[in-house]
């Protein structure tokens, strides 16, 4: 799986940073960069992805 930071900005000039493809706490550390430059964090949601555990993940993609 490929991994993509998506960052959204709204009209009224909110943004949103989606990570996909990361495991655990790799998202946080590969958008660090991102939201330091973005400013305050207001609301964070995590995904089944952040709960993964680093060799789930890798276990998965080489059955495949």
């Amino acid at each position: 799986m490929s991994r993509t930071i998506e960052i959204v900005v709204s009209p009224s000039g909110q943004t949103q940073v989606q990570t996909t493809g990361f495991v655990g706490n790799e998202c946080r550390q590969a958008s660090q960069f991102i939201e330091q430059a973005l400013g305050t964090r207001t609301h964070e949601q995590l995904t089944a992805e952040f709960h993964q555990q680093a060799g789930q993940q890798q276990s998965h993609q080489q059955r495949h």
